[in-house]
């Protein structure tokens, strides 16, 4: 069944935290841009898109690379806390839209990723059928990992199944849904967690999607303690492998 009028968006923000990411934030909104003209291309001008970077304690270049991409609004902030950083890009994307927040969708992503073509309009089909938050799956950059790693993230994921583990990287939200859990928490780390978890309290509709995968960086050292790099380098990744090969192998009673 197809939402209502009151439900179809038509306003999208992308919001992209971004701490010391020269080497991989032109490639992000590059991707981010691509995505942009692509559901523009389907839904025309009555879309309008936002797109947000936040520059949070950055000593790089990567807000004068940023500054220098049509269309990209940059804030800057010092605190270096991802959920605080998220938290100030929606509110700016935020008080820079008109009309209800039932119409506008929070997209976001962060700047070691790449997002493919169909990220945007996969959100927005789920969004016009009643979806509240979408969570995307994402998939690290296999040239940055060994072989055994990577068959052990294969062996974790397998595709038409998303595991509905939250990212950051890849997560859709109605700006009403984020408003009514009260939005990003200024955390260091699992913050978008946090932010699922109080969604999924209120009673939203959430859909976990695979259709609009995430590339992010596979990188050793993350810019959070607990982050994606410590799941991929710290024995997390291998650990589920075996636990699940564990349980394919065990014997049949």
């Amino acid at each position: 069944m197809r939402a209502g009028p009151m439900r179809a968006v038509t306003t999208v923000a992308v919001v992209i935290p971004a701490r010391d990411e020269e080497e991989l934030v032109g490639d992000c909104l590059e991707s981010v841009a691509h995505a942009v003209t692509v559901a523009r291309r389907r839904y025309g001008s009555r879309l309008a898109v936002t797109v947000v970077l936040v520059a949070d304690g950055c000593t790089d270049g990567t807000v004068a690379i940023a500054r220098a991409i049509e269309g990209v609004q940059v804030v800057e902030t010092s605190g270096s806390n991802v959920g605080a950083a998220r938290k100030a890009g929606v509110d700016h994307a935020l008080a820079g839209v008109a009309g209800p927040a039932d119409r506008i969708w929070i997209a976001n992503t962060d700047a070691d990723s790449v997002v493919p073509p169909n990220w945007l309009t996969e959100q927005l089909e789920l969004a016009a059928g009643d979806v509240d938050l979408m969570i995307g799956t994402v998939h690290p950059t296999f040239n940055e990992l060994s072989a055994a790693q990577v068959a052990a993230w294969r062996k974790n994921h397998r595709p038409g199944v998303p595991n509905g583990h939250a990212h950051g990287a890849n997560l859709g939200i109605r700006a009403s849904a984020y408003l009514r859990a009260g939005g990003f928490p200024a955390i260091p780390e699992h913050e978008d967690n946090d932010l699922v978890d109080r969604v999924r309290a209120s009673g939203a509709r959430i859909v976990a999607s695979d259709r609009c995968d995430v590339e992010t960086s596979g990188r050793r050292v993350g810019r959070t303690d607990g982050g994606y790099a410590r799941f991929l380098h710290g024995g997390e990744l291998e650990s589920r492998a075996a636990g699940a090969r564990a349980v394919e192998e065990r014997p049949v009673a």
